[in-house]
């Protein structure tokens, strides 16, 4: 493999304290440690029965790199995926949901529309509180305050049924709570009372505190379901890292900031997007290093792929998404994911056709090649089979990449579809790719972005590997590749702000709007967003003005008007608009570091560059020159 050579850092800002990042992926935990010395990064194999272990052996194999003791490092921050995981698989602990009467149902009910608009036999999954374990509530709530009290007798009777079904976590979702909590507080006090600290009690306006009931309802019951697993998870690893002399770690969010262990812990339905909102905390910092303003992300690892944007030198967010088919009306990272990754397993459907994922070969047995018993083809065997990475490679964990395994995976395969082992092997990356573009034409053709004024920014494990590929087929020109692509969310984690996020719903029409209530909604936030509609329109548009800017009803509409030309293609300023929701957002920004090593190396395909912890390959056609900030410029010729 070629390599690239890489010049010093000119003068490095000295790191009084080693800062640690830490991202737990299906395949692979990587581990990032930024010192005064340079930057140390590592691999070890994910540990899916507790994920606090790969931890623990990534840190200590960047520490023994970096020849410092764990009590030299002074800030550590963690992205993992516990929560993502057991949304995915219903695994989270025995919820029930307590409602108004009359609402039980909510969360099943939820908006009548299809899973899927052509596929009738779709179905949306279940909730996670089945009917046995939802409980009603004798009290009311209207827009306007108190229909019906809540006594103290009710609220017992309600612990009392609740302590008879002998549950884990309990979601309580009453109607208005977001504007009138004192039901749900009175019910959160009871169910404490009678059922002991043991048992976990998320109420809806302290989880979401929106408008919205089913949403809000739906996004309560995961984080009671969530919760505990990533309580006792988190108690581990808080465990582990103290016996090892490191500091508490925190923890990533959906939104790509960090919080305190404990304010995660209480609330896991901030964490599901955990693991890749590092990559694009990381993506946001190449933005500004790069000067590059609008990117695409493309974060490919062993499992997944996960994808999403930077316009205007920000990171696309949203305020609500669908995980796994469950809502979550939370502020988060705008990410769209698919089931491609290097292990992705291929295989042949009932038409004959090849396909690839979205199972996965995992950390264990993981990939043939890696010669720790898997025997079916993955994506990984692919490119080792068509030469893109070095046969007996070592990888992370002591793995040699075996390529009579992965011929001898392909070919069986190839045999079924009548294809040479060669074609199968390349067969495998285009439909691995296909399965990519899709996704990133989800976050860019979909929604109106042109993914031709977009730089890719590629990176994970495997994911230079496809990005010319990838690349030329949306017509895209030029590529980013970080010099730490393999543990390039690790990175991001060790960057990321401290952030705490908090959302009022206001519902104030335009005329009851002045620049002085504006500003009070607003507070002491660093940042502020806000949710506007034309009166009698169901939906929002977020907008939001340049930070510390003070904001006017005209301001707003001028805002909001935009926002909506561009998204719908006209603006009416004769219709009266609506603020529905305003979203502070406290920010303490993350700790900085030298910038890293830039290569000087320039060359052009076909070529295979040996990035450390990551591959790049460039195919005929393409050329590539190092760039500040420790970056690889891909540029297509054509």
């Amino acid at each position: 493999m070629a390599a690239l050579d890489q010049s010093p850092a000119a003068d490095p800002a000295p790191v009084a304290d080693a800062i640690l990042g830490v991202d737990v992926g299906g395949t692979f935990t990587d581990a990032v440690l930024i010192t005064a010395g340079g930057i140390f990064t590592g691999k070890s194999p994910s540990t899916p029965d507790d994920q606090s272990t790969g931890v623990v052996e990534a840190t200590r194999q960047v520490l023994a790199k970096a020849g410092i003791g764990a009590g030299e490092v002074g800030h550590f921050a963690h992205g993992m995926t516990v929560a993502t995981n057991a949304l995915l698989e219903s695994k989270g602990a025995e919820t029930a949901f307590v409602a108004t009467r009359g609402f039980t149902d909510l969360v099943e009910i939820g908006r009548q529309d299809r899973a899927s608009l052509y596929r009738l036999q779709a179905a949306h999954p279940p909730p996670l509180a089945p009917p046995e374990r939802r409980v009603a509530v004798d009290q009311r709530h209207g827009p306007d305050g108190v229909i019906e009290e809540l006594t103290s007798e009710e609220a017992d009777r309600v612990a009392a049924e609740l302590a008879s079904l002998e549950v884990e976590s309990v979601a309580v979702c009453l109607l208005h709570s977001y504007r009138f909590p004192e039901h749900e507080v009175a019910i959160g006090e009871a169910v404490r009372r009678w059922l002991g600290p043991g048992v976990h009690v998320s109420l809806s306006h302290e989880v979401v505190g929106t408008f919205r009931e089913f949403e809000r309802a739906a996004t309560t019951e995961i984080d009671a379901a969530l919760s505990p697993l990533l309580t006792g998870y988190l108690d581990r690893l808080a465990a582990r890292t103290e016996e090892e002399g490191l500091p508490e770690p925190k923890i990533m969010q959906s939104s790509g900031g960090v919080a305190e262990l404990g304010e995660v812990a209480a609330h896991a339905a901030v964490a599901v997007l955990s693991g890749p909102a590092g990559g694009a905390a990381a993506a946001a910092m190449v933005a500004r290093q790069a000067g590059e303003e609008n990117l695409l992300c493309f974060d490919m690892g062993g499992t997944s792929c996960d994808v999403c944007v930077v316009e205007a030198g920000r990171v696309h967010e949203t305020a609500a998404k669908k995980i796994a088919g469950h809502p979550l009306a939370l502020p988060m990272v705008d990410i769209d994911t698919v089931g491609a990754g290097g292990g992705s397993i291929a295989w042949r459907d009932s038409g004959g056709a090849l396909r690839v994922g979205p199972e996965s070969a995992g950390a264990r047995p993981g990939p043939a090649c890696y010669g720790l018993g898997g025997t079916r083809p993955t994506v990984t065997d692919a490119n080792l089979t068509l030469g893109r990475l070095a046969a007996d490679d070592e990888l992370a964990g002591g793995i040699v990449l075996d390529l009579d395994l992965a011929r001898q995976a392909i070919g069986e395969l190839a045999g079924r579809l009548g294809l040479t082992i060669e074609e199968c092997a390349e067969g495998i990356v285009r439909v691995a790719n296909s399965e990519m573009i899709r996704a990133l034409r989800v976050v860019t053709v979909q929604r109106g972005l042109d993914p031709r004024r977009f730089t890719l920014l590629a990176y994970g494990g495997a994911g230079p590997l496809h990005a010319a590929g990838v690349a030329e087929e949306l017509g895209i020109r030029s590529v980013l590749v970080p010099m730490t692509g393999g543990v390039f969310s690790a990175l991001g984690l060790a960057a990321a702000d401290r952030r705490r996020d908090e959302v009022q719903t206001v519902l104030a029409a335009e005329a009851d709007l002045d620049a002085a209530t504006l500003a009070g909604l607003a507070g002491e936030a660093d940042q502020a967003s806000w949710d506007v509609r034309y009166r009698g329109q169901s939906f929002e548009l977020t907008v939001s003005d340049s930070p510390g800017a003070r904001i006017d009803p005209a301001r707003l509409r001028e805002l909001f008007e935009r926002a909506h030309e561009e998204r719908y293609g006209y603006a009416d300023p004769t219709a009266p608009i609506e603020l529905v929701t305003v979203r502070r957002r406290f920010v303490e920004p993350g700790p900085s570091f030298a910038p890293i090593p830039s290569p000087e190396s320039d060359l052009a395909g076909p070529a295979t560059v040996d990035l450390g912890e990551a591959t790049l390959h460039v195919p005929d056609g393409w050329k590539v020159r190092g760039e500040a900030g420790g970056l690889i410029r891909m540029i297509h010729e054509l």
